[in-house]
């Protein structure tokens, strides 16, 4: 049996010249402006207001962030990633949309540990995330994420969806031919283990289901308890 591949995103590594290049868009999956355009035009159709105040779980290099940045008032844009490098990238782009002006709030932290912010959220967004985390990361991503969700907040959150429990069979997935897998990165959930999770941290689950994601990840929505 191979080793499992618990997370690629912790083998990331780009200098400055890789930044430079804009090597940082393929590394978080590329689609860049398709990803991107797609998770903002989602939330706006959720409700999401300027005055709002968003965490992006996972920002990376902010290629949904930077849509989300020049419509939030000033200082209503947090983003949140175990990456040093992807840190760096986002600030890169930021500079190249010249929006460092709307101040958004950038930090690096691998414990999901979003009370750093000192901010009740309105929103949380956590995009292809879950789809690389194992369901104890999970677990530890939805607690951190209750403690800052404002009354009536809620978290949207992309997946790999199982038909069943504990699915052992890998799984591809269209469009997008993305095989994944109970164990190893990129990862598989069912509904039902995604809401038993959720429960674990005080939160109730609800299946989308699919958004016309390209690589066939599907949406949840959990709300406090």
């Amino acid at each position: 049996m191979n080793r499992p591949v618990i997370n690629t995103y912790y083998d990331l590594h780009l200098d400055q010249a890789d930044i430079d290049a804009g090597r940082h868009r393929d590394a978080v999956g590329g689609l860049w402006e398709q990803i991107g355009l797609l998770q903002y035009h989602f939330l706006l159709e959720r409700g999401l207001r300027r005055d709002h105040h968003l965490v992006d779980i996972g920002c990376g290099a902010l290629r949904g962030g930077i849509h989300f940045v020049r419509y939030l008032d000033a200082g209503r844009y947090h983003g949140i990633d175990l990456s040093a490098a992807m840190i760096e990238a986002a600030r890169h782009e930021l500079r190249l949309a010249r929006l460092l002006h709307k101040e958004p709030r950038l930090i690096e932290d691998d414990a999901f540990a979003m009370t750093r912010f000192g901010e009740c959220f309105d929103y949380a967004l956590a995009m292809s995330l879950f789809t690389h985390l194992p369901l104890n990361h999970i677990i530890r991503c939805l607690v951190e994420t209750r403690k800052v969700l404002a009354e009536g907040g809620r978290l949207y959150a992309t997946f790999f969806e199982a038909p069943a429990p504990a699915h052992l069979e890998p799984i591809r997935h269209e469009p997008g031919g993305i095989v994944t897998h109970y164990d190893n990165d990129p990862y598989h959930l069912s509904f039902d283990e995604c809401a038993w999770a959720g429960r674990q941290a005080g939160l109730n689950a609800e299946l989308i289901g699919e958004w016309q994601h390209p690589r066939d990840q599907r949406m949840l929505c959990f709300t406090p308890a």
